[in-house]
């Protein structure tokens, strides 16, 4: 089988953000208690914090973190969550069904984010909560002084300004399993006057709109529409949530999900784009996919022992080889639409369907996920190509379009004069892959790496790393003038990293 993908300098889809490599943490499961935060753990710091933990975080090198949820945030009252510790209350949380102790809040967050080397996404309650509990919040974290809110932050040890850029307005608003659901027209309303009152505090601000949470609700499409008919003018960007599964085991289908993730993009973009005609608008309104990964196996199973308990061990996906292609062929889904979605959040990203678990008192370590997202978050940096790619085709179900068996993408970082190919074969045989560079000069191939293992269902634990990012021998690759060609073996993910030893003309 033969595959191929063809780039020129001159054709461009658009700038990769840093904020494409985003991690998300919520209060939910244990992502944060025995995740993030463990202050009886041999590893913990001063503050509390797993280092052990930290130290992966920083490795995959994610600038912006989406807190403090998720379901959680429509129940929160951040209030909570300030001052001593020993004096916060502990709440239920009605989202997950556990009990939230408050431990961690924004100022303890905000330790661990310089820490991890990122910074926040916060989302604010717009389900429970209202506008006036959204501008102290911006009050508090982001005045340097003079007034109650911002006064009070300094008294709980925070003297400088915490300076939060983005904000998400609620979460998941379309969903009748959010606590203060809401129609399209309520949401549109109350987040308009959020934001508002958001940007009177502070108008350097940049404001995510909670869009449909999922494209197979009835109201989907037509929520993006009507809530943009209020916010356009309000906010930066549209949220998207999009998850994978494979629950039926038709396995060529679930290779195929970053076809979906391209669909669900472009069919939000053209929400965007269609309110942006209708208001005559200059302005255009970027994506954050501020959900995303694969979650099924745990999906809807409710353990009633873990109910009202804190950080029950909830969600906590154990991932496979197969999931390594449908990770990494969504990050290429991503890179594809790098000119509108400019932002994205890995779900989550610790012990949560996450790339980290951990062990209460034990081990951290790396789930089979973790190396597509590290070795693109490395590489994937600078500008996408518009890329040409030509391979057989396969249909993954009946009545779906064809889906090549070659995904691909190309990352052109200008700073270091480096081109990252980026490909996947979802053969079950091994593929001749080539790379056509067109008029870039004189490249040299300097690193190539593949994710491979026989069994799409071997997975990693905290004793086995079956599934790692590997370095392929540069002999086993060839470049000819500007062609590539190498061996991809089945069911499996390559990055080839090239040099170009003269500026590009």
């Amino acid at each position: 089988m033969n595959g191929k993908i063809y780039i020129n300098r001159n054709f461009t889809v658009g700038k990769a953000e840093d904020t494409l490599y985003g991690g998300f943490i919520e209060h939910i499961g244990r992502a944060v208690y025995s995740g993030i935060y463990e202050p009886s753990h041999p590893t913990a710091d001063k503050d509390g914090f797993r280092q052990d933990v930290i130290e992966l975080v920083r490795e995959l090198d994610m600038p912006v973190t989406r807190y403090p949820g998720g379901n959680f945030v429509s129940g929160f009252d951040w209030k909570d969550a300030i001052g001593p510790q020993n004096e916060r209350p502990a709440r239920p949380d009605c989202a997950w069904k556990s009990i939230e102790p408050n431990s961690v809040g924004i100022d303890e967050f905000m330790k661990w984010c310089k820490k991890a080397n990122t910074t926040p996404i916060y989302a604010v309650n717009l389900g429970t909560g209202t506008p006036k509990s959204a501008q102290e919040i911006v009050e508090y974290c982001n005045l340097p002084g003079g007034t109650y809110w911002s006064d009070k932050r300094k008294q709980n040890g925070s003297a400088t300004p915490h300076n939060i850029k983005y904000w998400c307005l609620g979460n998941e608003m379309d969903g009748d399993w959010q606590i203060g659901h809401k129609t399209p027209q309520e949401y549109g309303r109350i987040a308009h006057e959020t934001a508002k009152m958001m940007k009177i505090i502070d108008g350097s601000i940049k404001l995510c709109a909670c869009g449909s949470s999922s494209g197979t609700l009835p109201s989907f499409a037509l929520w993006d529409e009507q809530i943009m008919q209020y916010l356009y003018d309000d906010v930066d960007y549209l949220s998207i949530h999009r998850y994978f599964g494979n629950g039926d085991k038709n396995i060529a289908k679930f290779l195929a999900s970053p076809e979906e993730l391209d669909r669900r993009i472009e069919d939000v973009i053209a929400c965007c784009d269609a309110v942006k005609a209708q208001k005559k608008s200059s302005k255009t309104i970027m994506i954050s996919l501020d959900e995303w990964n694969v979650w099924y196996r745990t999906n809807g199973k409710t353990d009633e022992t873990h109910a009202w308990k804190t950080a029950p061990p909830i969600l906590e996906e154990n991932y496979d080889m197969a999931d390594v292609l449908v990770v990494g062929g969504s990050l290429l889904s991503m890179l594809d639409h790098a000119d509108r979605l400019k932002m994205a959040c890995i779900a989550q990203t610790v012990n949560v369907i996450a790339p980290i678990m951990t062990e209460k008192g034990g081990k951290a370590w790396k789930q089979s996920i973790y190396y597509p997202f590290l070795e693109t978050s490395r590489h994937g940096r600078g500008m996408v190509m518009r890329s040409v790619v030509d391979s057989p085709a396969y249909t993954p179900a009946p009545g779906r379009e064809p889906v090549k068996y070659l995904r691909a993408a190309a990352v052109w970082n200008q700073e270091k004069n480096e081109i990252a190919i980026f490909a996947i074969n979802r053969a079950a045989e091994t593929m001749d892959f080539s790379a056509e560079l067109g008029d870039f000069s004189t490249p040299s191939l300097i690193e190539a790496k593949e994710i491979h293992h026989p069994d799409l269902d071997a997975k990693n634990s905290a004793d086995a790393q079956n599934i790692t990012s590997k370095s392929i021998d540069l002999h086993l690759a060839e470049l000819k003038g500007n062609q590539l060609s190498a061996q991809l073996k089945p069911y499996s993910w390559n990055m080839f990293l090239l040099k170009l030893q003269n500026p590009a003309r």
